[in-house]
């Protein structure tokens, strides 16, 4: 197995864990937001919706924490995550039996567990984009390309140094005159790059592998 199909199934799993604890957490935090919001002065028809604003307005934030950005809007995710926290917790823990220490962790247990479930699945999933755009990157500095060349190879025929007039450089002179700019730049050319600029076929790639090898033209 490899080590992105190891890493998916691991990401699957997390996915699958969060959601349980969430529909744990759910279910605990209704009955307790029902009556919580009864015991302090709500009707049975603003008891039955209390707990649903709670738990929608976390779910949105949880949804909103997943998403890929990390603009300035994220701390609004996470301060409306950490009031249904706050709310959801008041509600379990004041649904406790008795104010000791082991009732309360009971009650308390539900909407902490989201909390941390949550923070562990949103860390998981932004390892998981970095180590993928890594992988992407790699990739293609590797192979020099994005796409598959299906055209045959054409080799270049040598050409006497005599038959060559002394200012006219070789294709892969001038390869390697635009492979050094760019590299001075900051960025690697590719193999169909080179290619355009000789006016050659699949010959780029040939050149940079080796020059990656020799670490010169030579």
């Amino acid at each position: 197995m490899t080590a992105t199909a190891r890493r998916d199934r691991s990401l699957w799993v997390q996915c699958a864990c969060t959601a349980l604890v969430a529909l744990g957490a759910a279910y605990a935090s209704y009955r307790h937001g029902r009556e919580f919001a009864l015991r302090f002065g709500a009707d049975e028809t603003t008891a039955a919706i209390w707990p649903l604003i709670v738990d929608g307005l976390l779910t949105t934030a949880t949804v909103e924490l997943w998403k890929t950005g990390r603009g300035g809007g994220r701390w609004k995710a996470w301060l409306a995550f950490a009031f249904g926290i706050v709310l959801s917790l008041c509600a379990n823990v004041a649904a406790a039996p008795e104010l000791s220490v082991f009732a309360v962790a009971v009650a308390a247990c539900p909407p902490l567990a989201l909390l941390l479930a949550v923070e562990l699945l949103n860390h998981a999933l932004r390892r998981n984009r970095a180590e993928t755009t890594n992988e992407t990157d790699t990739d293609t500095a590797e192979t020099g390309e994005t796409g598959v060349e299906t055209a045959p190879v054409v080799r270049l025929a040598a050409v006497p140094n005599e038959a060559r007039p002394a200012t006219e450089p070789t294709a892969e002179q001038r390869m390697w005159a635009y492979f050094v700019t760019e590299r001075a730049k900051g960025r690697a050319p590719t193999g169909a790059e080179l290619d355009r600029l000789a006016g050659t076929n699949n010959y780029g790639r040939k050149v940079l592998r080796r020059w990656r090898q020799t670490g010169s033209m030579s």
